[in-house]
């Protein structure tokens, strides 16, 4: 095997790879042996057809696509080793010359790394952020928890009011005449949720049980229902029954049910903790993600629309592998969302520029500042997967190719990196 480097502009390049043509005879034998039990001709049972035989009723070429399949992938991968390019991109592969006798010949366009010319990543200045914790927000956490364990009861005594959750009929009309999918009856709605048309939840409120009342709305422009479409309705309504939130008393019984503190006191020391956990965790991120910001933008790169692309499509395959994690496959995300797949790649591609400019920074400022990763920051590195994999750490080692070392190796250094500008950052 051979390979021949032709760099192309924006950072790409084509290889052209060659394979000797006893390689490609073994690939193309390999082919008929897989698959001669599936092809009939008169005068053979299947599976005993001489491939010549094959060859000289189909053509030779019946064989050629199965074995350029099988010779590529291992072709590609010697020859990204051989050519010592760093390629950052899924290949676009072409085959140029595919026949029996002569070298199997094939190009895979790729996207090499491009060079950072690295801007200031010492001493960048970022706002500081204020990690205090305000009595009304340790307040707004305590009433969550009042709301999660609020009653519900039943009123009769009154009309609706904001935030009851109510049970209702109705029926809608535009001009005088009733339209499918506006009637419904025991319908439960919280008045305030916007669950429903603008404007209809609020002219509920101070309709009494029983009665029936006229709300007047108007479809917004951009409604799903074609025929509806900024029209205005008239909707009869009546509510069945009204239900009304009541929150507990905030007192130490109320601390020692939700929690496990004795008094109301340790209750509110614990969550305001908790609260300045949260915002000193926040703070260092926003902290992180600001730094390196600042460097991207005073850094120069041109990033291939090849690697771009690649990035796109691995982050909505990590996206995938999320939504099977929780039982769900994303052809069935698609059709609950009414996104697509393209849709989705576009929509990811911001986020997507913005990880790969930040890896390339980080990675300027490892060969910058000559950031490795300790035997020690590895050994740790493997420890952790251990635990999520729950497996002996030698095991983890020796299912680990080379190349998944190289790679954790780098990430270990690239998280170093990060901790190097945060920590010589300046806040103002």
């Amino acid at each position: 095997m051979s390979v021949q480097v032709e760099k192309l502009e924006k950072n790409m390049a084509k290889l052209t790879i060659e394979v000797s043509a006893e390689e490609l005879e073994k690939a193309l034998q390999d082919a008929y042996l897989k698959n001669k039990n599936k092809i009939s001709v008169p005068g053979f049972r299947k599976g005993k057809v001489p491939r010549q035989m094959i060859e000289k009723m189909y053509g030779a070429e019946i064989f050629y696509e199965d074995a350029a399949n099988a010779l590529i992938p291992d072709a590609y991968d010697k020859a990204v080793e051989e050519c010592g390019e760093d390629i950052v991109s899924s290949p676009v592969v072409d085959v140029t010359q595919i026949e029996k006798g002569k070298p199997f010949i094939f190009t895979a366009e790729v996207a090499l790394k491009p060079e950072v010319k690295l801007g200031k990543y010492k001493g960048v200045k970022v706002e500081k952020a204020d990690t205090a914790v305000t009595d009304e927000e340790v307040d707004a956490e305590i009433n969550k928890e009042r709301e999660n364990n609020a009653r519900s009861i039943e009123v009769t005594d009154r009309p609706v009011k904001d935030g009851d959750a109510t049970i209702i009929d109705f029926e809608g009309f535009v001009d005088g005449v009733a339209f499918e999918g506006g009637k419904g009856e025991n319908y439960p709605l919280t008045i305030g949720s916007g669950a429903f048309i603008p404007g209809f939840e609020a002219q509920l409120v101070g309709a009494e049980i029983g009665k029936e009342v006229e709300v007047n709305v108007t479809f917004p422009e951009d409604y799903q229902a074609e025929e509806l479409k900024g029209k205005a309705a008239v909707f009869k309504c009546t509510v069945n029954e009204i239900k009304e939130k009541e929150l507990p008393e905030l007192d130490d019984e109320f601390a020692s049910e939700v929690s496990e503190f004795e008094t109301l006191e340790e209750y509110k020391a614990d969550v305001r903790a908790k609260l300045s956990e949260k915002k000193e965790k926040e703070a260092k991120d926003a902290k992180e993600a600001a730094v390196i910001e600042a460097i991207v933008n005073d850094s120069d790169m041109e990033i291939p629309e090849a690697m771009l692309t690649t990035q796109q499509k691995q982050m909505v395959d990590e996206f995938a592998q999320r939504l099977q994690m929780q039982g769900l496959s994303l052809e069935q995300y698609f059709q609950f969302t009414g996104a697509t797949y393209d849709k989705m790649i576009e929509q990811v591609r911001p986020q997507a520029e913005k990880r790969i400019k930040s890896r390339l920074v980080l990675e300027a400022v490892v060969a910058k500042e000559k950031i490795e990763a300790s035997e020690e920051d590895y050994e740790e590195e493997i420890k952790a997967m251990a635990e999520v994999y729950q497996m002996e750490v030698d095991k983890v080692k020796e299912m680990l190719p080379e190349k998944s070392v190289i790679q954790i190796k780098e990430d270990i250094a690239v998280k170093k990196a990060a901790e190097f500008v945060v920590n010589n950052a300046k806040e103002k």
